[in-house]
């Protein structure tokens, strides 16, 4: 396997996506999306300030997104077997 195949999210086997991780950086990836999802969740009050909780979320979920495209296998629609 080349070094540019060694993807950090697999595809998953059904549907659309990515399924966890298989390498560090991946793993690595998905704790720090949970870290600051918690620093969110304890930082910003919902009840308070539902806009910039909204807003933040979306962010932090958008960059995990992007990260998972990028070194992710190209999601595809699956139907199990390859």
């Amino acid at each position: 396997m080349s070094p540019s195949h060694e993807y950090w999210f697999p595809a998953k086997r059904y549907g659309w996506g990515w399924g966890f991780p298989v390498r560090w950086q991946g793993w690595m990836t998905l704790l720090a999306y949970f870290v600051l999802l918690g620093v969110v969740v304890f930082r910003v009050q919902p009840v308070v300030h539902p806009l910039t909780f909204a807003l933040l979320v979306a962010l932090l979920t958008a960059a995990l997104t992007v990260v998972c495209w990028l070194k992710g296998e190209p999601p595809r629609w699956r139907w199990g077997k390859d």
